[in-house]
């Protein structure tokens, strides 16, 4: 590691071989945490590349445990994170919102690092087991429409890394990792990333790929289309700037969608939007999310349809009944 580290402190950067290897031996433990931190602290203070974070993905696709979704096409709805906005979960709800009008979800999540509360210490708090068993996460995918694959159950290179990211306790390349290795590989991907520019590398990635994706950056910094500004998505036919009025939404303020003091508050914003019982501002922000993951995997309608849709899986109850079947199936 001290070669790698001179060679980092001299601003030089990795090429695709050499990141792909240094992460394996990460995984492999080949580090102590006081060399884990120092080369995490390189990418504190400048961006990853595009042949970096090639690299590290490819590692950690190397080495994930794969879930075969059986012919199922699906969608995941993740965020990277890091953008210090401490909002609710405002992805994870949107999924819910997403499988009640009729998508097929396959959740990717971990527990928090840089906010309070992670898509894994919400549905933990509710009772969800998490789970590799593939019979079982199919059978919630079958029933529920959506099943939930807690990222350290598949992704055992983060074993050795995820202290050290938890004693940072700040945003690392590894935040920027998270969307991209969802072990179902689904078909369709609503990104939100934290700048412009970790967006244009996904869009480069991601332009690459089979997929049908949407990547999405409010320009206020919010990793989510968070209704506060001006946002930029990110898909095949391009890259647009949006206006919450252009969704047909409110304008909202940054303190209307905060997380709340702790994981009881976060759960009881959760509940109250699948249940209809949210603040508009609350309602309104998961209906765009959740919209923006309709119409990525339905690109030929007009947007205005996917956010009827988004709007009828709340108030039909129907984002509410998929959340409800999930947590009984899981528990049986």
């Amino acid at each position: 590691m001290k070669q790698i580290l001179n060679h980092l402190y001299q601003h030089k950067t990795l090429t695709r071989a050499e990141a792909n290897e240094i992460l394996k031996q990460i995984a492999s433990a080949a580090f102590n945490t006081s060399q884990m931190a120092a080369f995490l602290g390189v990418y504190a203070m400048r961006p990853v590349t595009l042949e970096e974070l090639s690299g590290f993905r490819e590692a950690m696709l190397e080495l994930q445990i794969p879930v075969d979704t059986n012919g199922f096409e699906t969608i995941d709805l993740c965020g990277t994170g890091g953008d210090g906005k401490d909002t609710f979960n405002i992805s994870t709800i949107s999924s819910f919102v997403a499988a009640g009008a009729g998508l097929k979800v396959t959740k990717h999540g971990n527990y928090a690092v840089s906010s309070s509360v992670g898509s894994s210490n919400i549905l933990e708090h509710f009772g969800y087991r998490f789970s590799q068993d593939r019979d079982k996460l199919l059978h919630e995918l079958d029933k529920a429409g959506i099943t939930f694959l807690h990222a350290p159950l598949f992704n055992p290179a983060m074993k050795n890394i995820a202290p050290v990211r938890k004693a940072l306790g700040t945003k690392t390349f590894f935040n920027i990792l998270g969307p991209m290795i969802n072990p179902a590989n689904p078909d369709r991907q609503l990104i939100g990333v934290f700048n412009t520019e970790t967006a244009r590398l996904y869009h480069y990635i991601y332009q690459q790929s089979k997929k049908d994706y949407t990547v999405v950056h409010s320009l206020d910094g919010y990793d989510e289309v968070s209704l506060t500004g001006t946002f930029k998505a990110f898909n095949r036919a391009g890259e647009r700037n949006f206006t919450p009025r252009d969704l047909g939404l409110p304008v909202l303020q940054a303190g209307e969608i905060g997380s709340g003091d702790g994981i009881a508050d976060s759960a009881q914003i959760f509940l109250n939007v699948l249940k209809n019982e949210a603040t508009p501002a609350q309602k309104s922000v998961v209906i765009a999310n959740a919209a923006l993951a309709i119409h990525t995997a339905k690109p030929d309608k007009p947007i205005e349809e996917s956010i009827e849709k988004a709007k009828a899986s709340i108030e039909k109850g129907e984002a509410f009944k998929v959340f409800d079947k999930l947590m009984e199936i899981n528990a049986s």
